[in-house]
This record gives C-alpha cells, structure tokens and sequence, in this order.
C-alpha cells in the first residue's frame, strides 16, 4: 500500500521509500521510516496533502506512489 491510497482522516505509518534521492528530500521535512502521518485532504487528480506533528506537506501522486506505508 502506498501514500495514494490513504484516504482523508486515515493515519499510517511509513515503511519504506523506495528512491534514495527521495529518502533524503522527504528526511528535511521530517518523514523517515517509522514517521506517523494523516491524510489532511487528497485533491483531485492533484498531491496528498499529509499532517504529521504541526507540519503539513503536499506530494504529487507519482512521489507518493514510491512510499509504501502500513495502516
């Protein structure tokens, strides 16, 4: 399962992600594995807006694809 599928209000935690370049971009912000996020709000054909701590972060739908979660 991946970022793409949570819906809105669902929490998961994340597992693996898969692109090393991506791993270090999502590290400045504070996702790693093991991190707890919530989907805020996933827009239409648009990113996954997630909520972690008092963060919230946009990502496109091909990036969230590559992060596997567990719910």
């Amino acid at each position: 399962m991946s970022l793409c599928d949570l819906r809105h209000g669902q929490y998961a935690t994340i597992d693996t992600i898969s692109d090393e370049t991506l791993r270090v971009q999502l590290l400045r912000f504070g996702i790693t594995c093991g991190t707890k996020v919530r989907c805020h709000c996933k827009l239409p054909f648009g990113p996954v807006v997630l909520k972690f701590g008092v963060q919230e972060i946009a990502l496109g739908r091909d990036i969230a694809r590559q992060v596997t979660i567990s719910i």
